[in-house]
């Protein structure tokens, strides 16, 4: 069938898919042009044609910054921990709705783990930074009523990552189940009968039937998580951290934003992105590569 034929017999299907190639063009592909800033002294004056052209220049000077180990350590380590504790968290919970019998409970349950993802990132951090207050916040005032002295927790390095994750799982794990849960109702009920006519038990029935149903959903959600790891959560962290935690706070998109917009080096934070974007497709593609080979569950 010639695309003349295709596009003919399938136009109003085309249509449909039109807005949406238009705003992938407009907004995912078309700014890639932009990453030319990374090999120019950008002038906002002059634009990205009349710019100079700095070559590796800015790639050189962030390989060389003072900060670069501390901003790769950081970034990685807030992406493995909320991976290694918060990735298995709706895994967990996805199951645990699924063993509930009574249809209220379980849209209950759902419901109460869901709220969290609908507040607003600025409403999360102002409860931290509210319940977690050296004076009168309520984890510290626990604290003191245990005989302990209060925990300044945003200007003690080692919390903010406990914190950092433990905001992440709150927040997203219920609503991040919502996929875990559609896999499994994708599951044949003829299994579980047949199952349970071998004598296997509701544990049996989870292990042999229900897991191996979710390892397609769980490698391809993995793989696009692993693809993360040189990204964090901007917006929570800007709101979190300040210049006395940097130690274990300061990352790489935090480090953009200070470089770019405060300090107009917009060459230089270019090159930061463009960076963590190429480590980024390295790590998926690895890991769907890894995937394929193992269990031949992958993107592509």
């Amino acid at each position: 069938m010639s695309w003349k034929t295709d596009l003919r017999k399938n136009k109003w299907l085309y249509l449909l898919f039109l807005p949406v190639f238009i705003w992938y063009v407009l907004f995912a592909y078309w700014p890639m042009y932009g990453l030319v800033i990374s090999f120019q002294d950008y002038n906002i004056v002059k634009g990205i044609a009349g710019s100079d052209w700095a070559g590796f220049k800015h790639f050189k000077d962030f390989f060389n910054d003072p900060y670069f180990f501390r901003l790769i350590r950081n970034t990685f380590l807030l992406n493995f921990y909320g991976l290694l504790f918060g990735f298995p968290v709706p895994i967990l919970l996805a199951l645990m709705f699924n063993e509930i019998r009574s249809l209220w409970l379980r849209k209950l349950s759902q419901t109460i783990s869901y709220l969290p993802h609908f507040i607003s990132t600025v409403v999360v951090a102002g409860m931290a930074l509210t319940f977690l207050s050296p004076s009168s916040g309520i984890i510290n005032v626990l604290i003191n009523k245990l005989g302990w002295e209060s925990i300044h927790f945003f200007q003690e390095p080692e919390w903010f990552r406990t914190i950092y994750v433990g905001l992440g799982i709150w927040q997203s794990a219920g609503f991040s189940a919502i996929i875990y849960f559609a896999a499994l109702s994708g599951i044949s009920p003829e299994l579980y009968e047949a199952a349970r006519m071998d004598g296997a038990n509701r544990w049996n029935q989870m292990r042999y039937i229900t897991l191996p149903g979710l390892v397609p959903t769980i490698v391809i959600l993995l793989i696009l998580n692993i693809g993360g790891m040189l990204g964090a959560d901007f917006q929570k962290i800007i709101l979190l951290y300040n210049s006395t935690i940097y130690e274990t706070a300061d990352v790489l998109n935090t480090y953009v934003y200070r470089k770019g917009l405060l300090d107009y080096n917009f060459g230089f934070a270019t090159t930061v992105g463009l960076f963590q974007g190429i480590v980024g497709f390295v790590l998926v593609y690895m890991a769907n590569w890894i995937s394929r080979k193992v269990n031949e569950t992958s993107l592509w």
